[in-house]
């Protein structure tokens, strides 16, 4: 005799592990709002780190573009560093005919210094728009943080503003060195 598969698994499930399911599903729920919560936090507040705000606060137009010493990059290069990758993470998460720039050339700018005077406002700018715009994907109820995004290759949006937030951490430690280095940093 042979068997139905088909039928056997349209028939509900009435298991414990068919109820601890269910039963996690519904559990998960409260943590959901306290989770986004904490993950604006993480992209915004100023916890275990400095944030963007107080790193590109005041900083003199003389060193924007300025080499220092040993480090591999300008001030002007890790910060159009930090918007394009921002820029495409975002775009990932919310666009489905996004296309990321080519690694690593298409992640940092051509020039080490700003183009224009205007330049670094611009970029900093955009920088906050696009950090806005996660802020706002990942606030949002109708965004399942969990659920993977079809065009990747197993990539949440949770996963993607952990990914945000840990990247921008990075190198805004590194741009607050260069300021220091610089001697242009008067923060704690």
């Amino acid at each position: 005799m042979r068997r139905v598969k088909a039928k056997r698994r349209a028939k509900p499930r009435t298991g414990t592990a068919s109820r601890a399911r269910v039963r996690s599903r519904s559990a998960a729920a409260p943590h959901e709002g306290p989770l986004r919560e904490h993950l604006e936090h993480l992209l915004t507040k100023e916890q275990a780190h400095v944030g963007f705000e107080r790193a590109v606060a005041d900083f003199p137009e003389h060193l924007r573009g300025v080499k220092i010493p040993n480090a591999p990059y300008t001030p002007w290069q890790l910060l159009e560093h930090l918007r394009i990758a921002q820029w495409d993470i975002l775009e990932f998460c919310r666009n489905p005919r996004h296309v990321s720039p080519q690694w690593p050339q298409g992640y940092w700018p051509p020039t080490e210094a700003p183009p224009d005077d205007a330049a670094w406002e611009r970029s900093v700018q955009a920088f906050r728009a696009d950090l806005g715009g996660m802020i706002a994907l990942v606030k949002s109820p109708r965004t399942d943080l969990l659920a993977r995004i079809p065009r990747g290759d197993g990539q949440t949006v949770l996963r993607e503003a952990l990914l945000v937030a840990d990247h921008n951490a990075y190198h805004i430690g590194q741009f607050i060195l260069l300021r220091r280095l610089a001697g242009s940093w008067e923060g704690s």
